[in-house]
């Protein structure tokens, strides 16, 4: 089981996702330290555990709205082994090319894709380095519905990106998750949304889920250090 921490960024601050509802989104309330700064929290983050991944949402960036290029290669900077999986709503070759270093993974994100087409252009330019977002809203599935229903099209790492559940505290989207792990056992699915505490990450692995996206129950305390040492150790 992989734990990769969540960073949200708006407007150069760490936010608090909660379902999906970015027009509400506030600067998040750690447990782990005193204000929502990227480069505190994610210090707090790596504290708490020597994670080797972490997953940044540029919320900015996702809406068209600039975007938080600069911060990020200045976390990669300062922290050399870490490999940042980044959701910049990537929807073209161009930004593609402008979100290239050698560790940070592309998140593309269905949501931000409007045919199958395009997913084949943007998947051949980031050279097998790319990770599918399958994203759900309030509305459903946002995205192309070939990828939807074809795992063929997939890369080896996929996200079920379950928006109403995250920082919902209602657990993972179980029936997604059982779904897409059926209709292709050889990926590697990583949960995102609703994860609340260990127990909710031991279900996931028995559920054969490669891995979780979390950052409530990190920040809330209710996976401290001890619960990730044992989970991650085993």
């Amino acid at each position: 089981m992989q734990v990769i921490p969540v960073i949200d960024l708006m407007n150069g601050a760490v936010v608090h996702a909660r379902q999906g509802n970015r027009a509400h989104y506030q600067p998040i309330v750690s447990n782990l330290c005193n204000g929502s700064e990227a480069q505190e929290i994610v210090g707090a983050l790596l504290g708490l555990y020597p994670f080797p991944a972490l997953y940044i949402a540029d919320l900015d960036a996702i809406q068209c709205r600039n975007d938080h290029r600069t911060l990020i290669h200045t976390l990669l900077s300062k922290h050399p082994t870490l490999e940042i999986w980044v959701d910049a709503g990537i929807n073209s070759v161009a930004k593609v090319q402008r979100w290239q270093h050698p560790r940070l993974r592309p998140v593309l994100g269905t949501e931000s894709i409007p045919s199958i087409a395009t997913w084949h252009l943007l998947a051949g330019a980031c050279e097998g380095r790319h990770i599918l977002s399958l994203d759900f809203t309030t509305a459903g599935y946002q995205g192309p519905s070939e990828l939807l229903q074809e795992a063929r099209h997939w890369p080896q790492h996929v996200i079920i990106m379950s928006l109403p559940h995250v920082g919902s505290h209602a657990g993972p989207d179980m029936d997604k998750l059982t779904h897409f792990r059926a209709l292709s056992p050889k990926h590697h699915l990583y949960a995102a949304g609703g994860i609340r505490d260990a127990s909710d990450l031991q279900l996931l692995r028995k559920r054969g889920i490669k891995g979780a996206l979390v950052a409530s129950a990190l920040h809330n305390g209710n996976l401290e250090k001890s619960m990730l040492q044992s989970i991650l150790a085993s």
